[in-house]
């Protein structure tokens, strides 16, 4: 059944009003009629059965009809991810919404490379991703910030993921024993981090350094790899 994210709240016989694309969608691609199904959630009030209640000139109208599924959030674990380009950074927003992610936040570190990010188009990616795995929630996207700033500010009952290419102990085997119930999960640039950014996450008494194997991962890659390595050991796959 067609799954569509719509923000606005939730209750029986609440009347919702899509986008103008998402009315398109519903009924000139999928061809909904009056009275068809689909299924609606916001990220707060479950996932509820809805139908079209009416087809306009310009959009359409959706009656919601009852709760299906009570809301479920994913683990608190958020990727921090290097600026990178343009194709591997849309990349990572929807391989880390399917693995669960709450937040998504950008930083700029000493190597990163000037980039033009546009965050609506990487909020679409991320509800297209919602939409499509089934889960109820999506993830929030941080604007950029600098590297020393994010951990200038960071909340010290969080654990941090720092994935190091230059080498540290298996994530399997350091994760488990490091404790925390949220976590942070670092990926760096093209470049890797420098000696110095290297040198002050290392000493963090927060932070837990490991290895994503033997060879140099992109940074889309290893933001898939940390993350998969992450949900196996702490997450909510057995859920």
């Amino acid at each position: 059944m067609i799954r569509l994210y719509i923000p606005q709240p939730l209750s029986t016989g609440a009347a919702l009003a899509p986008t103008l694309d998402q009315s398109r969608y519903l009924t000139q691609v999928m061809r909904l009629k009056a009275g068809e199904e689909l299924i609606v959630f916001n990220g707060r009030d479950g996932e509820w059965r809805c139908s079209v209640a009416e087809v306009l000139k310009r959009g359409c109208l959706l009656k919601a009809e009852e709760r299906v599924r009570d809301q479920i959030l994913p683990p608190d674990v958020e990727l921090i991810l290097a600026v990178v380009k343009k194709s591997p950074l849309e990349f990572a927003v929807e391989k880390a919404t399917e693995l669960g992610v709450r937040r998504i936040r950008l930083v700029r570190t000493a190597r990163t490379q000037p980039q033009t990010i546009r965050l609506d188009r990487l909020d679409t990616i991320a509800v297209e991703s919602a939409e499509q795995t089934g889960r109820m929630d999506v993830p929030k996207i941080v604007a950029s910030e600098p590297l020393d700033a994010l951990l200038d500010g960071w909340d010290a009952d969080r654990r941090l993921m720092f994935c190091d290419e230059t080498g540290g102990p298996p994530a399997l085997s350091a994760l488990p024993g490091a404790g925390g119930a949220s976590w942070g999960i670092l990926i760096g640039p093209e470049g890797g981090f420098s000696p110095d950014e290297r040198t002050r996450l290392r000493a963090l008494p927060f932070a837990t350094a490991v290895s994503l194997g033997p060879r140099v991962l992109r940074a889309d890659t290893a933001a898939v790899t940390a993350l998969t390595l992450w949900q196996a050991a702490l997450g909510d796959w057995e859920r």
